[in-house]
C-alpha cells in the first residue's frame, strides 16, 4: 500500500505584473524521498517553494502537509510548522557568530536571559550529528560559502523540519563537500523527511533522486521515478527539445599573448606567488579546490584585492589595476562568483544594473545622461542574453538566478573588454542556458578576447577551455592541455598543495 503523500501542493498559481510565473502548477513529496524539481532559469522553481514557504502569497491552489491544508504568511510560521529551506543566495547576519546565525529570532531563554550554555550544547550536538567541522564562536563573515552553506543546512536541520528544501546546495561545493552534503541528505531521508532537492547538475540529480518533477515556462510538465530517467530525457522535458551536445564547438584561434602575470601574492589571502599567461582569443581555465586561491587570484588581477607583490603586463606593457576602476578602464571585467553579494543591485532596475559600469558612455555634453542610448544599449543586452524579463524596467531581484547573471554579462560586454575574468559564471544555471553562455564565451575568444574561467564543474572546464592552471594551496600547481588532460589530473595537481 502506497504511503500518503507528506506534502501535496495543487493547482498553484502566481502571477507578477506582465508575467505569469506559476500556471496550474503540483508537487507531491512522499516522506523518506529526495525529490528534485528541474527547469530552466525562470521556469518557475523557486517561486513555487516562496509560495511553500510563505514568501510570496499563491494565487490560488492548496498546500497540504501531513494531511493539512496550510498557507504560511511568513518564512517564521513555514519553518515552526515543519518546513525549511536552504537558499541558493544566503542571506546570513555576516557580522555575527555562527552559533548566533543558528539561533537567531529563537534564543534559548533562562529567566528571560539568553541561555548561552545550552545554544552552544545545541549547536554542538547538531554540528557533530551532521559532521560539520565549523566553529561555533567563528565570525560568518570569516567562513567559506561552502562553509556558511553547511551552517544553513544545520538550522534547517535544527528546526526539526518534515520537508526540507535545498535549492542549489552543491553550486559553490568542492567534491568533497557534496559528498558531505549527500551523507547529510540521506540521514535525512532514512530518517523520514522529504528532501525537495533544486539543482541543475543531472548527474546529482540522477544519483541522489528518487522522483523527478520538471517545470517549464511556470507549468508543471511531468513527474517521473528517478531511476526511469536519463539525461537526455531530462533536457528534453525541460526545454522541450533535444540538446545533443552539451558544450559549442570550439571555433576560436589563440594567437599571441594578451596579459602576463608574474608573481603575484595577495595580501591578507593565501593567494601565493602566482603566475600565468594569456593569450588573444583564449580561454584559460582555472581549476583547484573551494579554498585553493582561485577567486583571490581573479579578483587580484582585477584590483579588488590588495597585491603585496608581483607584476602585470597588458600587451607587453606594464600596468598596476590597483582598483577595479583603473581596471575596467585598462580593458579587464569581472564577473563575481556571488551575484547577489557583489555582482547585482537587487531593488534597481533591468536597465540601471546593464548600464551601471559604462555611464561615461551615454553621457551627453558632459553632464546628462542619455536614456534613449542606455534603453537602446539595455534592449541589445536583453535579446543577446535572451533574459526573460517582463521589462527593462522591472527590479533585477524579481528575475531567477540564470537571468540575473546574464544582465550581468550583458553589463560587462557593453564597456567592451579585452580581458573577462569569469568566477563561476554558470553558477545556478539551466542546461539551456548554460550552452548560451558557452557560446557567448567561444564568440568572445573568436573575437580576439582573452577570458579567464574559474569553475568548480571539471566537465565545463574541459568542454569550454583551450589550457587549465590548477591551484592548490594559494599557488599554481601546474597547467595542463584541456584537450588531452584528465579529471584525474587535475585533481591530482589541485591536492598538490593541500
Amino acid at each position: 500500500m502506497e504511503q500518503p503523500a507528506l506534502l501535496e501542493m495543487r493547482g498553484i498559481c502566481k502571477e507578477f505584473p506582465g508575467v505569469k510565473a506559476l500556471d496550474n502548477v503540483q508537487l507531491t513529496v512522499r516522506p523518506g524521498t529526495v525529490h528534485a524539481l528541474m527547469g530552466e532559469n525562470g521556469a518557475g522553481k523557486s517561486t513555487l517553494m516562496k509560495c511553500l514557504f510563505g514568501i510570496y502569497s499563491k494565487d490560488a491552489g492548496t498546500i497540504t502537509l501531513d494531511g493539512r491544508e496550510v498557507n504560511f504568511k511568513s518564512s517564521k510560521e513555514a519553518m515552526e510548522n515543519g518546513v525549511a529551506m536552504v537558499h541558493q543566495e544566503l542571506n546570513q547576519a555576516l557580522t555575527r557568530t555562527v552559533t548566533d546565525n543558528l539561533w537567531l529570532g529563537r534564543y534559548p531563554t533562562i529567566c528571560g536571559m539568553v541561555n548561552e550554555s545550552k545554544m552552544r550544547k545545541d549547536t554542538k550536538d547538531i554540528f557533530d550529528e551532521l559532521q560539520v567541522s565549523v566553529d561555533p564562536r567563528a565570525i560568518m563573515s570569516t567562513l567559506s560559502v561552502s562553509q556558511r552553506q553547511m551552517v544553513e543546512i544545520a538550522k534547517a536541520v535544527s528546526y526539526d523540519a518534515k520537508i526540507i528544501v535545498f535549492d542549489e546546495p552543491t553550486s559553490s561545493l568542492t567534491e568533497v563537500e557534496v559528498e558531505h552534503l549527500f551523507r547529510i541528505i540521506n540521514m535525512l531521508r532514512n530518517k523520514g523527511c522529504g528532501i525537495i532537492y533544486i539543482s541543475h547538475k543531472m548527474e546529482e540529480i540522477l544519483r541522489i533522486s528518487d522522483d523527478v518533477t520538471i517545470m517549464r515556462d511556470g507549468q508543471y510538465v511531468a513527474t517521473r521515478s528517478a531511476k526511469d530517467l536519463t539525461m537526455d530525457d531530462i533536457i528534453k522535458l525541460m526545454v522541450g527539445r533535444e540538446l545533443t551536445n552539451r558544450f559549442p564547438p570550439k571555433e576560436n584561434v589563440v594567437g599571441e599573448t594578451i596579459l602576463e602575470v608574474d608573481g603575484i601574492s595577495g595580501k591578507y589571502t593565501n593567494l601565493n606567488n602566482a603566475s600565468l599567461e594569456l593569450h588573444k582569443g583564449e580561454i584559460l581555465g582555472v581549476a583547484g579546490l573551494d579554498g585553493a586561491g582561485r577567486t583571490e587570484l581573479l579578483e587580484n588581477i582585477f584590483g579588488s584585492m590588495t597585491r603585496e607583490g608581483g607584476t602585470m603586463r597588458l600587451y607587453g606593457k606594464e600596468i598596476t589595476n590597483k582598483s577595479p576602476k583603473e581596471a575596467i578602464k585598462n580593458g579587464f571585467a569581472l564577473l563575481t562568483e556571488e551575484r547577489r553579494a557583489t555582482g547585482i543591485f537587487g531593488i534597481r532596475s533591468i536597465l540601471d544594473n546593464t548600464v551601471i559600469s559604462n555611464l561615461k558612455s551615454y553621457l551627453m555634453g558632459g553632464v546628462c545622461l542619455s536614456k534613449k542610448k542606455m534603453q537602446k544599449d539595455t534592449q541589445w543586452a536583453i535579446e543577446a542574453m535572451h533574459i526573460k524579463t517582463p521589462s527593462q524596467q522591472t527590479q533585477i531581484r524579481s528575475l531567477s538566478g540564470g537571468n540575473q547573471q546574464k544582465v550581468i554579462i550583458g553589463r560587462w560586454l557593453l564597456t567592451n573588454p579585452e580581458v573577462l575574468l569569469l568566477d563561476e559564471p554558470t553558477r545556478g544555471i539551466d542546461v539551456g542556458a548554460k550552452y548560451e553562455i558557452y557560446q557567448l564565451i567561444i564568440d568572445l575568444a573568436k573575437q580576439g578576447k582573452g577570458v579567464i574561467m574559474v569553475s568548480s564543474e571539471m566537465p565545463e572546464l574541459l568542454g569550454v577551455c583551450d589550457r587549465i592552471i590548477v591551484m592548490s594551496g594559494g599557488r599554481v600547481a601546474g597547467e595542463v592541455d584541456a584537450k588531452t588532460t584528465s579529471q584525474e589530473e587535475i585533481l591530482t595537481l589541485a591536492a598538490k598543495y593541500v
